[in-house]
């Protein structure tokens, strides 16, 4: 299959992507924020430089989108078709980094909550993705995912 756009003009939209201050990353932040948890954002200091960095909790928060970083059983997990070496290898790179980074962050006795772009679409999610993640922040749980459903929250 060919791609709708030309080659520049793909390239020009895959460069507009950013990977910081994302809608769902702004959402969250603002709901942790009115619950009064204080944090660091995108700090260099942290390993894999983190969404959210709450020194006070010993915690980080990465809110990943489900396309480029492959959450697995999600709808919003597709593949284009146009080139798919190309995008099986860097999703791969990305899946491998982020397991990386999550392990070194672990045993630099850091806790590691990842928050998915797909339980952050509506505001009721925003809401109850935030919910969880205060109460995680105040355990002892070194690690927890949050996606599209509550019932998709695990803590370990």
């Amino acid at each position: 299959m060919t791609d709708i756009v030309d080659q520049q003009t793909r390239s020009r939209m895959m460069a507009g992507i950013g990977g910081k201050n994302t809608k769902p990353e702004l959402a969250l932040r603002r709901e942790l924020h009115a619950r009064g948890f204080r944090f660091r954002l995108h700090s260099k200091k942290v390993h894999g430089r983190p969404d959210l960095v709450l020194p006070k909790h010993r915690a980080v928060v990465f809110v990943h989108g489900c396309f480029w970083h492959r959450h697995e059983g999600c709808r919003y997990t597709s593949t284009p078709s146009t080139r798919p070496e190309f995008w099986r290898a860097k999703f791969e790179a990305n899946v491998a980094r982020d397991s990386v980074v999550r392990t070194t962050l672990l045993k630099g006795g850091w806790r590691v909550a990842t928050v998915w772009e797909c339980a952050l679409r509506k505001p009721e999610q925003v809401e109850t993705s935030a919910l969880l993640l205060a109460d995680w922040l105040v355990s002892s749980s070194a690690e927890l995912e949050i996606g599209s459903t509550v019932d998709e929250a695990q803590g370990e």
